[in-house]
């Protein structure tokens, strides 16, 4: 009988990547979630058998010998707690794709912005300079046939290195790609403090030859830059001039990100022609600056949800559009999140460039909240401490869309903003 691998939490964007890979390489695969979503039904469709609803021991197949499970699963999961019995190895999902790493010459690109994008830029360019690479990003990309995860035949393994519950901590590069530092978190790390020295910790795991690819305008960066082989990007005018004329998505921090790709790839001898044609050819990723429709209104979706992506998106969309009636809808993501950088919030809503701005309310996530949280924030004390004309409350997406039928004319550009479940909006629209 074909050994299973059983995935708790298979409809979140990494664990769902790891199990694409294992069912590529020949795996028998099961997985469960809470409720059912595109990525669910597209695991279904590739062979996974899916589970959805209240975790039961039951889901777990007999002839299981791997269970992985997504760090925000808690031990006490009944499918966890029965693998335990049975004595089946188990391991969450940084320590699975750690494992990954540890047998593969990786590339992991690291930092609070930035990931998805240069995680994409970078896969795409080493897949078109026939490295044939296994990438495994935090997003979906048409060219990898809408897929999460490219399976490679080569040595190279490209990863999006997330930081929250310390998961990069269980990787173990050859190269680092580190685009930029900033408080987030913190309902894991407590403190911006604990969260620079986990960073830290991260880059010392570079081994001898290890190479440290890093931002050189970010603030906090320099701050924990140890003896590694370091290579310094930044945004130099000519390198920036260049790439704003030939790329497709907008934003300053999008030339930063392609700059860490530039970096890469001359680390790795690609031809400068290659890099540069393949950053042209561009044209973003699921939910990262995603136009979804152009007529008769032009609505994009992105993922943006820490107040400093927030700013740098909107500028980017009104650079894209100088005179265009913008609306934005923002979705808050997690009521941690959201106490802890309050004050950020409302100075981007303050000073947003956009024409109306629309909260709505804050998308909870489960096993991630402090018991009684909802009574110390919310959407409408965000609005009203912004104290502006063009930020409204709005909250349910029927009354979103009944307000967007009502103020939207040909032309306009509606964006759909936030990491929960915002992003169904615009299918519906």
């Amino acid at each position: 009988m074909q050994k299973n691998i059983h995935f708790i939490g298979i409809g979140g964007i990494g664990v769902s990547a790891l199990a694409r890979y294992y069912l590529g390489n020949g795996f028998k695969i099961s997985g469960s979630d809470i409720a059912s979503s595109e990525i669910t039904d597209a695991m279904k469709k590739l062979g996974a058998k899916i589970y959805i609803g209240e975790h039961n021991e039951k889901n777990l197949p007999a002839n299981t010998e791997l269970v992985i499970y997504s760090p925000a699963v808690s031990l006490s999961n009944p499918e966890i707690k029965k693998a335990k019995k049975q004595g089946i190895k188990i391991q969450s999902y940084p320590q699975a794709l750690g494992d990954l790493t540890k047998t593969h010459f990786t590339i992991a690109v690291s930092g609070t912005h930035g990931k998805s994008t240069t995680t994409s830029m970078l896969g795409l360019l080493l897949t078109k300079a026939n490295f044939d690479p296994t990438v495994i990003v935090g997003t979906k990309l048409n060219e990898f046939g809408n897929s999460n995860c490219r399976i490679g035949k080569s040595q190279i393994l490209v990863i999006e290195a997330d930081e929250h519950f310390g998961s990069f901590l269980n990787y173990s590069p050859k190269i680092i790609v580190l685009t930029s530092i900033e408080a987030d978190h913190l309902d894991y790390y407590k403190n911006f403090s604990n969260l620079l020295k986990a960073f830290k910790q991260y880059i010392n795991k570079l081994p001898k030859d290890g190479i440290l690819v890093y931002n050189g305008d970010d603030k906090n960066i320099p701050k924990i830059i140890n003896k590694a082989k370091n290579i310094k990007y930044s945004l130099k005018q000519s390198d920036a001039k260049k790439l704003k004329k030939i790329m497709q998505i907008p934003g300053e921090y999008n030339i930063s990100n392609a700059l860490a790709v530039l970096s890469v790839a001359k680390i790795l001898n690609i031809s400068d022609k290659i890099s540069f044609k393949t950053i042209s050819e561009y044209k973003g990723s699921w939910r990262r600056f995603e136009i979804i429709k152009t007529k008769p209104f032009t609505l994009i979706s992105d993922y943006a949800h820490h107040p400093t992506e927030i700013k740098a998106t909107l500028k980017g969309v009104r650079e894209k559009f100088p005179k265009n009636k913008i609306i934005c809808i923002f979705q808050p993501h997690q009521y941690e999140r959201t106490l802890y950088l309050f004050k950020d919030f409302v100075k981007v809503f303050k000073e947003a460039p956009v024409d109306k701005l629309l909260i709505t309310d804050i998308y909870g996530v489960m096993g991630r909240e402090q018991k009684g949280i909802e009574k110390k924030v919310n959407s409408k004390k965000l609005v009203m401490a912004a104290n502006k004309q063009n930020v409204i409350y709005i909250s349910t997406i029927e009354k979103i869309i009944n307000y967007l039928k009502k103020e939207t004319k040909p032309g306009d550009v509606v964006i759909i903003m936030g990491a929960g479940d915002i992003y169904k909006l615009a299918y519906k629209l």
